[in-house]
């Protein structure tokens, strides 16, 4: 294999560096780590010292594994990890063993306690155990995808370590051709929104960032990214990276490894469970609509298998020539910029693909600050001069007003949302309307996959904003766990709900293309007392469009076949201030406040006119060049 003079060569220095006394056994490249597994590796992690030596040296990441043969058995561990805590006052959830990875993962209602001071309880697990234990926080809600994430992880352990030896030997393998040109190609998501793709090549590699589907498009040709364009060839591809989990970004991914692709797919921890939550889901409309599956259960978890995570901040190599960071981008929870650091130092390319520059009551808002940037691919969903939206105060007053008007008169209220983002948000807004009685309190009933991705949130706590963060574990109050709330169950609790007292349903899809919102829609629209509100952006070719635009009849089919005209008497409202994207201002002022500015702006993510005319504005303030790319096209960076 061309990478083993390199690892034989990095061994020699692990020798070096290495007392003899942590006999080690094994030494591995595992995706972009050197895998240093011993019989005693409480020799290292005891002098840190070493290991920061030892890196410097080799210029890789390190990590230290015990050898399996020395690790006390799974249920023995279990035992002694519980009688090392059971003088604590913690309460542990569960105890969750990875043999792939040697690690052991403890949930605790108090991690501080589990980790003791200066670590101390984490080193008694390790010395006693010889696994190197991760503690987090008991998720305040269960979760069936992380469960079930878990689960394939920790049982297809074989074909993991399988996948991560190879996916980093392709990383450390030796450069060829140097300093090559560095260029994009648009796949998808240029002059249009949905389908997100972009090739991105250089010299030595080839590394797709997003991989979307436009579940919106008219025409399944839409609906795709171009992977029949010459320049992209499966075979060739080094890595896959997702900046969230919207399936217009993330729901082309399974389809890859379908048709051959091995490599891996970088994400954040929250993305990795949603992306995964939304894919299946995506399937399972698919199939109950009769269209073409373009992928199958085996193909998402064979994508998950090779799923590599990292947090904000976390630097990884993931190709012979480009270093990978992920940076918050405010849209959802984990969503991120991606920034690319080619060569040493030679070029520098951030994707802000959805992003928002303002602070939310869900999120932080987006990064602008970055070691090194040549180049930033950014959103224009709201481009064009008139798309300045409402503030949050303006936007909340709004709704506030809706509700109570609706709530006096009888009625009900539907709120489509996006499961991931826009209804978590309209959680915590609506919570705290009720708590300080600005509006009455009705229950608030959610429906669709709303439930999971809430769960899936707060089992992320630190990529919460930081007011958020703060409320929870500090205050002690957890508003997605306010009594208001009423998950939606069964077939029969929806007739109830329908024909039952006042209140607010919160429902997917959030543009009415498919999901118990459209449900809730056609059994609510004829009533004049009822109120449907908008919160979010409303793909073209959607039901939501069409009704935002001003329709007041559709058809709609009947269970016994048959067509029937829907007259919407129900009241129309569109507040866009709750958006996950930026407005027209907060894009202008992102690209403004980017350190360092970039050379060149290239915009995607929105209709053709958006694009172009943010592209014009951002000019004239920043007198860097800008475009605005078709489909199709290759853009030479450097």
């Amino acid at each position: 294999m061309a990478t083993q003079p390199i690892l034989e060569e990095i061994i020699d220095k692990i020798k070096q560096h290495v007392p003899r006394t942590t006999d080690i056994t094994q030494v591995e490249f595992e995706g972009a780590e050197v895998a240093i597994y011993a019989r005693n590796p409480q020799v290292l992690m005891e002098d840190e010292s070493i290991l920061r030596d030892l890196a410097r040296s080799i210029k890789k990441r390190i990590v230290v594994r015990s050898d399996p043969s020395v690790r006390l058995p799974e249920e023995d561990s279990r035992q002694m990890i519980q009688t090392i805590l059971s003088d604590e006052e913690v309460t542990v959830s569960d105890i969750i063993f990875d043999p792939t990875v040697g690690e052991v993962i403890i949930e605790a209602d108090k991690p501080g306690a589990v980790i003791g001071k200066d670590a101390a309880r984490l080193r008694e697990i390790a010395a006693k155990t010889r696994w190197r234990p991760r503690v987090v926080r008991t998720p305040p809600i269960p979760s069936k995808i992380v469960q079930s994430i878990r689960h394939i992880l920790a049982s297809d352990k074989e074909i993991r370590i399988e996948n991560l030896r190879r996916i980093g030997h392709r990383i450390h393998r030796p450069s060829v051709f140097g300093n090559g040109s560095v260029r994009i190609t648009a796949l998808g998501g240029y002059l249009e929104v949905g389908r997100t793709a972009n090739l991105v090549q250089t010299g030595e590699s080839t590394v797709l960032v997003d991989c979307g589907v436009n579940v919106g498009a008219a025409r399944a040709g839409n609906a795709l990214p171009r992977f029949d364009l010459p320049e992209f060839d499966i075979d060739n591809l080094d890595a896959v990276i997702i900046s969230h989990a919207h399936l217009d970004h993330s729901g082309f991914v399974p389809f890859l490894y379908k048709y051959g692709y091995k490599g891996p797919v970088y994400t954040t921890p929250p993305t990795r469970d949603l992306m995964i939550m939304l894919q299946l889901d995506y399937l399972d409309i698919a199939e109950k609509e009769g269209k073409l599956l373009p992928y199958s259960q085996t193909d998402i978890k064979n994508a998950t298998l090779h799923t590599i995570t990292l947090n904000y901040g976390e630097v990884t190599d993931i190709a012979p020539d480009i270093r990978l960071t992920f940076y918050n981008a405010g849209h959802i929870v984990g969503s991120a910029i991606v920034h690319l650091h080619i060569g040493e130092g030679r070029y520098n390319i951030a994707f802000a693909h959805d992003f928002k520059y303002a602070k939310t009551r869900l999120l932080d808002r987006a990064n602008t600050r970055y070691p090194r940037l040549e180049a930033i691919i950014m959103e224009s969903t709201y481009g064009n001069p008139k798309d300045v939206l409402p503030s949050r105060q303006e936007s909340e007053q709004r709704l506030a007003r809706i509700i109570k008007q609706t709530v006096e008169r009888g009625g009900k209220i539907l709120i489509p949302v996006l499961a991931v983002g826009r209804a978590q948000e309209i959680m915590i807004v609506l919570e705290g309307m009720m708590r300080h009685g600005k509006i009455p309190e009705v229950p608030i009933y959610t429906e669709g996959m709303i439930s999971e991705a809430t769960a899936i949130t707060t089992a992320n706590p630190e990529f919460l904003s930081r007011s958020l963060r703060d409320r929870i574990f500090h205050a002690g109050n957890n508003p997605f766990l306010a009594e208001y709330f009423h998950q939606v169950t069964s077939k029969e609790e929806r007739e109830e709900i329908v024909h039952g007292e006042p209140a607010i349903i919160m429902a997917t899809s959030g543009m009415l293309s498919g999901g118990p919102s459209v449900f809730y829609f056609h059994e609510l629209a004829e009533d004049e007392r009822n109120s449907l509100i908008f919160v979010s952006y409303q793909g073209k070719g959607t039901l939501g469009r069409k009704i935002a635009e001003g329709a007041r009849e559709i058809p709609i089919h009947m269970e016994n076949g048959k067509t029937r005209a829907l007259e919407i008497k129900m009241q129309i409202e569109q507040i866009s201030g709750f958006t996950g994207h930026s407005d027209r201002k907060e894009l202008i002022d992102f690209a403004k406040h980017l350190s360092p500015r970039p050379q060149k702006y290239i915009l995607v993510h929105g209709e053709q006119s958006k694009c172009q005319a943010l592209a014009s504005s951002i000019h004239r303030i920043t007198k860097r060049e800008t475009m605005a790319p078709p489909i199709g096209q290759t853009v030479l960076l450097d």
